[in-house]
């Protein structure tokens, strides 16, 4: 005996089946063709700059020579003659006493301040790289510079410093430190 219940004649299931899958194979095909016509686009692209770069060497190579011919010829350098006599002496210079700023600038006093605006006042002073580290000990990066604040500098505020010699150690905002 059969338990299958047959089917109605108005209710295919195979048709149910088709249009369901009809959507989904449609749209693969659609990103297919889109994906074809774009390495297509980029080939043609490819192909385009790479013949004008062809034409402009064909181009550009041309030249013509030209002979030039150089006679010898014979320089004699005589000897200028020097007198006994004595010569005045140049006046002397007065030293200058400028204080000019060495190649970089000077340590400002950054400590307690938050780690971002410390660079920024060391940059404004002329150096733009300066090293940070952890203060703790535990070797944390500081990757939001605004998020630390600064517990100890070396140099001492007022020292020329140059790239790379201001070390700030830091801990984060909200962790005990003398600030």
């Amino acid at each position: 005996m059969n338990t299958r219940p047959s089917p109605s004649p108005s209710h295919d299931s195979n048709a149910d089946q088709r249009t369901r899958r009809a959507p989904h194979r449609k749209a693969r095909r659609s990103w297919m063709v889109s994906g074809i016509g774009a390495a297509v686009l980029l080939l043609g692209v490819a192909g385009v700059a790479g013949c004008s770069d062809d034409k402009e060497a064909t181009t550009t190579t041309t030249s013509s020579a030209s002979t030039v011919t150089v006679a010898p010829s014979t320089v004699t350098v005589q000897p200028t003659p020097t007198t006994t006599a004595e010569t005045a002496a140049p006046a002397p210079v007065a030293p200058t006493t400028t204080s000019a700023a060495p190649a970089g600038g000077i340590m400002p006093a950054v400590v307690c301040m938050n780690l971002q605006a410390a660079q920024n006042l060391i940059q404004d002073n002329g150096v733009f790289y300066s090293r940070s580290e952890d203060a703790t000990g535990e070797g944390r990066m500081q990757v939001n510079d605004s998020n630390w604040v600064v517990v100890g500098q070396s140099p001492e505020p007022g020292v020329a410093i140059t790239e790379g010699d201001a070390v700030l150690s830091v801990v984060k905002i909200g962790e005990t430190s003398a600030c």
